[in-house]
C-alpha cells in the first residue's frame, strides 16, 4: 500500500518521465535542438500546477529561446499529459531554467584557481 498524501509526488515523477520523452523527440521546434534535460518536476498537492526545471546546455540567448519554445508548446504538452497519465484535468505547466550545473562548474573552476595559487612554485 502506498503512503496517503503522496499521490502528487508519484504523478510528478510520471510527468517528468513523459516530459523527458517529449523533449527527446516529439517536440519539433528548432529552438529545442540544443542539449536539454528535464531535471525535476514539482507538482502542487491539488495537481493544478506543475513547475518543471529544465537544464539547457547552450548559450544564454539559446537557453531563453528554449524556455520560450517550451512555454509555446505547453498546450500540446498539457493535452498529452492528460491522455498519457489519465488525469481528469490538465495541470498548468511552468518551465524554469535550471542553472545548477552552471553554478557547479563555476565553483569547481574557482576551486581549481585557488588550488593553483596555493601550490608552491617549482624550482
Amino acid at each position: 500500500m502506498t503512503t496517503p498524501g503522496r499521490r502528487h509526488e508519484r504523478i510528478g515523477e510520471e510527468i517528468q518521465h513523459e516530459l523527458a520523452a517529449m523533449v527527446a523527440g516529439e517536440l519539433k521546434d528548432p529552438r529545442l535542438d540544443v542539449g536539454l534535460t528535464v531535471t525535476g518536476v514539482n507538482v502542487t498537492p491539488d495537481l493544478k500546477q506543475v513547475r518543471a526545471s529544465v537544464a539547457v546546455y547552450a548559450e544564454a540567448q539559446e537557453q531563453l529561446e528554449a524556455i520560450k519554445a517550451l512555454e509555446h508548446a505547453a498546450g500540446f504538452i498539457r493535452r498529452e499529459l492528460v491522455a498519457r497519465l489519465h488525469l481528469r484535468r490538465p495541470p498548468e505547466i511552468h518551465f524554469i531554467l535550471d542553472r545548477s550545473q552552471q553554478y557547479t562548474e563555476r565553483v569547481e573552476e574557482l576551486l581549481r584557481e585557488l588550488k593553483k595559487k596555493d601550490e608552491p612554485p617549482k624550482s
